[in-house]
């Protein structure tokens, strides 16, 4: 599977003039992605702070749990952004029934897209190694089994040349720096 791990940096102060226009845009969709409605099912946030992200995922997952932080592991220093990758092995460990995902997005400070989807999920660990170096990373991985209520115009449908549907599941890997929370006791290995 050809693979690619976006190490997301977010820069916090920026110094060239020619990213005006870039910004701009980025920072225009960034707030349309946090304006926008909610999926049927999905609870979100657009979290401006630690405090705020913690106090959705408390009230999302219940602040009676301590809370399990995943992620896709970063690769080496040598890794190839872009490769194929083999995957080694997938973990069914993680039976978490309530999760935040939580995605950062570009803006000039820290904001996080927390989100919930009450709608079946499945979350999996993947070992993979990488075809050009052998590079080994753990992965995070989500599938979402009904997408009827998804956005027909959304990225994924167009790549994958599909229409959502209770019978057109969207698996996806967790980009670096994205982070996805469960209770403690959902998770019985971590990452």
């Amino acid at each position: 599977m050809t693979l690619q791990f976006f190490v997301q940096e977010i820069p916090h102060f920026y110094q060239e003039m020619r990213l005006t226009q870039f910004l701009s845009e980025t920072m225009r969709d960034t707030l349309e992605q946090c304006q926008e409605e909610a999926l049927i099912g999905e609870t979100k946030i657009c979290a401006k702070s630690v405090e705020s992200m913690f106090e959705f995922v408390d009230t999302t997952i219940g602040s009676e749990n301590k809370h399990n932080v995943i992620r896709t592991s970063y690769p080496s220093a040598s890794a190839i952004s872009l490769q194929n990758y083999t995957i080694l092995k997938i973990s069914h460990d993680l039976d978490a029934s309530k999760w935040v995902a939580c995605h950062p997005l570009p803006y000039p400070y820290a904001i996080y897209y927390c989100h919930y989807m009450a709608t079946g999920t499945k979350v999996f660990k993947v070992t993979l190694v990488g075809d050009a170096n052998g590079d080994k990373m753990e992965a995070l991985g989500m599938c979402h089994l009904d997408t009827s209520d998804w956005n027909p115009n959304h990225m994924i449908f167009k790549t994958l040349r599909v229409e959502p549907g209770k019978n057109t599941p969207v698996c996806h890997f967790f980009s670096i720096n994205h982070l996805l929370l469960v209770p403690l006791q959902s998770s019985k290995a971590t990452m």
